[in-house]
């Protein structure tokens, strides 16, 4: 093994503790909802972004905001809409008559944590101004380049009910999300809890990891191993998406690659400092659904895309 890869005991002892502390902080204002808060922390240490598509009102604004808090980072809140402007996201430049100089005013995008509610709203160019800050980390305004603070993390969100004045997010750029998931409607006793928590709980949530420490959890997971078996495994998975029989687009490369980092920080999630294949198994639906593009008669079938992969998965041989 490559000593500049290698993990301590130590080491991811300590994260796994960091990690928890963030998740039960979170836990006592999001509720019952386990799975989406690792996730999106999944994501941030990974340096993916995350589409949410799912109904008003389930949580997702809160969910942002109570990780926000909780490490310390800057957020930030986007309502796309029809006629919300590509300067409206990354900032625009203004002149400053007394000194003779234009000057740059930051958009809702230069922050760490961006929620970009109803992404789908918003017209081609504008939803294009924010996926490119996502793949680049950086902004251009008027020939000028601004780079963009890590940690950056941006939620999308869509509505899947309504389409009557929706700009439906392309293939291409839909591929830059790391994962999509949705977070679904609580239990009564889970909403019973929520309704008994109010907003007071919100109010008091505070800082328990720094900017920095995200920063230092992210570098270590990049560290994580992979075994050339299991990176063998990923790849493979990814493939057979490219030949069954009702997708009519598989997965990129890239769908390979994220695939690979999502692993990494699952595996820092449970202790460890190297990838097995039951991270790869739970974790192809969420990288790989929203990446393949399903045949008609699969359509007319209503075949759920992660139901597909999950399948996939099954007929290949773990190592």
């Amino acid at each position: 093994m490559n000593q500049e890869v290698t993990i301590t005991d130590q080491q991811v002892h300590e994260a796994k503790g960091l990690i928890e502390k963030v998740i039960q902080n979170v836990e006592t204002v999001i509720i019952g909802k386990r799975q989406p808060v690792e996730l999106v922390l999944m994501a941030l240490l990974a340096r993916g972004h995350i589409l949410l598509e799912d109904v008003p009102g389930v949580g997702k604004t809160s969910l942002v905001s109570a990780i926000a808090k909780s490490v310390d980072c800057k957020f930030q809140r986007i309502q796309f809409t029809p006629d919300l402007m590509p300067s409206d996201v990354t900032g625009f430049s203004i002149y400053n008559q007394k000194s003779g100089e234009f000057t740059f005013r930051p958009g809702a995008v230069m922050s760490n944590l961006v929620l970009a509610d109803e992404i789908n709203r918003a017209s081609a160019k504008t939803q294009a101004a924010l996926l490119e800050a996502m793949e680049e980390k950086q902004v251009t305004v008027d020939s000028a380049t601004y780079q963009l603070e890590d940690p950056f993390l941006v939620m999308a969100t869509q509505n899947p009910l309504e389409s009557f004045g929706t700009y439906p997010l392309p293939e291409a750029q839909i591929d830059r999300f790391l994962i999509k998931l949705s977070m679904g409607y609580p239990t009564v006793e889970e909403e019973q809890r929520i309704v008994h928590l109010g907003r007071a709980a919100r109010v008091q949530l505070k800082a328990v990891i720094s900017r920095a420490q995200v920063l230092e959890l992210s570098a270590l997971a990049d560290r994580v191993r992979v075994d050339p078996a299991v990176e063998r495994y990923i790849v493979e998975i990814v493939a057979a998406t490219r030949t069954n029989a009702k997708i009519t687009l598989g997965s990129s490369p890239r769908g390979s690659i994220a695939l690979n980092n999502a692993a990494k920080a699952l595996a820092l999630f449970h202790g460890r400092g190297y990838v097995i294949p039951d991270d790869v198994k739970y974790l192809a639906p969420f990288v790989l659904g929203h990446r393949i593009i399903l045949g008609h008669e699969a359509k007319t079938e209503s075949v759920d895309p992660n139901a597909l992969i999950t399948a996939i998965v099954d007929g290949i041989v773990a190592p």
